[in-house]
């Protein structure tokens, strides 16, 4: 049913929009569209790469992937031995309704899912592995700390809370505030290692300084440079353009030294996270978006049920974002039962207020 032409609606009946009188505040379906398609973007580029269905533990060392790490399962000791990673789809089918702390992606790491760190969980997926996996390295994010100020994500006494950026090499989390220096005004960069790993491998400083034009056909780039021992004890971030690790000197010499400092990853083109994250979006690519099944529903409708609908979607999007804000300040892990209980609720309320209504004429209109 149109509006009526002799009352003023207090919300605008325009297909795609709606707005209020007294101020403009409308939500344009494109606008709300936008916001899901980066929502969606960002969860296929981290667990896009990753499987959801099969645990990665027969891969071996898996060149990267979404990890987690169970608090609810893990023993109560400060001490990185007893650490443990899970995959993502342990994550979902061995830990459904415990408190997992997301690890984001880290490089050649096996699932711990089952194995003697957890003694009293078995993966329902990959039941037959080894008690440990020894190549499997661990750091404080795995206890939910980042940073060299050792601090949770995100930090409750943080007023000013500040961008993180994560290391390349030890894959940890940096507060650009604590990196001990300022990425570059455009943020033009591809990679980020922190003052702690440049110290840790100091060769790394001959490739933040140029290359002299006539050295470039010598055997050894790293031979190639003038450094002064100064320029080889920087302890502050660097911040590297796209394909500087092309740059990277694969001479014997300098590929035993990765080899020896167990970095060989540097080289392989397919460790970066942009690689990662590019075969997870392309993983999705033949999928419909939610986009594209939101589109084709309100095709189907008229012009004043397509209101009607983006409206619902409205408060339906702003109740959810609540609802899960609480889970996040008591620092809670939402399980099945949960969305359930919600989705329940919401039901229960618009079977009341179709019970209610004595009209056909939407709401907006009356």
């Amino acid at each position: 049913m149109a509006c009526p032409d002799n009352k003023e609606p207090t919300t605008g009946c325009e297909a795609g929009k709606i707005v209020d009188d007294e101020e403009d505040n409308g939500v344009t379906l494109e606008e709300i569209l936008e916001e899901e398609a980066q929502l969606e973007e960002d969860a296929n580029a981290v667990l896009g790469g990753s499987d959801d269905a099969n645990c990665t533990y027969h891969l071996g060392y898996v060149n990267r992937q979404a990890l987690y790490a169970c608090v609810t399962c893990r023993q109560q000791s400060g001490d990185l031995a007893q650490l443990a990673g899970v995959c993502l789809a342990c994550s979902y089918h061995c830990h459904d309704g415990h408190e997992l702390i997301e690890l984001y992606t880290k490089r050649n790491f096996c699932c711990d899912c089952g194995n003697s760190k957890f003694p009293f969980t078995k993966c329902t997926l990959a039941t037959e592995k080894s008690e440990l996996n020894e190549n499997n390295s661990y750091n404080h994010n795995f206890l939910g700390k980042y940073c060299t100020c050792q601090k949770p994500y995100p930090d409750p006494d943080d007023t000013n809370p500040d961008e993180m950026v994560q290391c390349i090499m030890c894959e940890d989390w940096h507060h650009n505030k604590h990196l001990g220096s300022s990425p570059p005004p455009d943020q033009d960069y591809s990679e980020m290692i922190c003052g702690q790993c440049m110290e840790k491998y100091p060769f790394l400083n001959a490739y933040v300084l140029p290359v002299e034009s006539d050295q470039l056909s010598l055997a050894c780039k790293l031979e190639a440079k003038t450094i002064e021992k100064e320029q080889l004890n920087l302890k502050k971030a660097t911040f590297w353009p796209e394909g500087w690790r092309n740059r990277l000197c694969r001479c014997e010499k300098c590929l035993a030294l990765y080899a020896d400092k167990k970095i060989q990853y540097l080289t392989d083109d397919q460790d970066t996270v942009e690689h990662y994250e590019q075969k997870g979006k392309m993983a999705c690519v033949n999928r419909p978006s939610n986009n594209e099944r939101l589109m084709e529903a309100l095709s189907s409708l008229d012009r004043i049920q397509q209101v009607e609908a983006i409206t619902e979607y409205q408060s339906f999007a702003a109740e959810l974002k609540d609802y899960l804000k609480t889970f996040a300040d008591n620092k809670r892990v939402v399980r099945e039962e949960d969305i359930t209980e919600f989705f329940g609720r919401l039901k229960e309320r618009k079977r009341r207020r179709l019970d209610g209504e004595s009209t056909g004429m939407p709401h907006f209109c009356r």
